[in-house]
């Protein structure tokens, strides 16, 4: 199957005087999903955002929301995240002390169930779950907070990742989030990235609209999982 590379702005990143302008935009941009941040000042030093803000994106999103929850005991949330409009619910690694359980219970709503890697924690410790899991997060950054450096040695998990999947896993989504831009897009899909994450980056911009398509393009060539 020849795929291209999705694009998902982070909505952390957004302006929240103006949410529905920016939910507007992504709609009509050439992004592929809504990525949504969910912290809770525990697991992460930073609190994001709950389920009314989430329910008022979903409520003018055309793409599908794909949610990243930075959450102590995640599994308590699954079904109201979906009720809130989550498609893509992805967990920590090291947040669950179940995690065969937690990704169960994901794929039993009927959501893309993801589990997310910090920058600290190595690839090969999903060697006996990247059969059931549909997408793994890689951190490129810390977890916390919009606007970090990107950490290089994620070209090497990615690559990591992809050899685990290979025979095993082969339609798994390796998701990239933590200072993408466009100088490190193209390496990113190359490495073997499916899905990049940008914040900042993206609602920063002159024209965010713009940003997306580029970002969008910066691999112009199909490849194949």
């Amino acid at each position: 199957m020849i795929t291209p590379h999705l694009i998902a702005p982070s909505m952390l990143a957004a302006d929240f005087a103006h949410l529905q302008r920016d939910v507007d935009m992504v709609n009509q941009s050439k992004a592929d999903w809504f990525h949504i941040d969910i912290m809770d000042g525990v697991f992460v030093p930073n609190i994001s955002f709950g389920f009314p803000v989430m329910k008022a994106i979903h409520q003018y999103a055309t793409k599908p929301l794909d949610v990243h929850l930075m959450i102590e005991q995640p599994d308590r949330y699954f079904a109201e995240f979906k009720e809130a409009g989550a498609a893509n619910i992805t967990v920590h690694f090291e947040a669950c002390t179940h995690l065969h359980r937690s990704i169960a219970a994901i794929k039993e709503l009927g959501c893309l169930a993801g589990v997310a890697l910090n920058p600290h924690t190595p690839v090969h410790l999903l060697k006996d779950m990247i059969a059931d899991v549909d997408m793994v997060l890689i951190m490129s950054v810390n977890p916390g907070f919009g606007g970090q450096q990107f950490i290089e040695h994620t070209y090497t998990k990615i690559r990591e990742l992809r050899q685990l999947a290979t025979g095993v896993n082969d339609s798994l989504l390796i998701e990239i989030d933590g200072g993408v831009s466009l100088s490190n897009a193209t390496a990113l899909i190359e490495a073997g990235a499916d899905v990049l994450v940008a914040g900042s980056f993206v609602f920063n911009s002159a024209n965010p609209i713009d940003t997306i398509e580029a970002l969008k393009l910066a691999d112009s060539d199909l490849r194949t999982i």
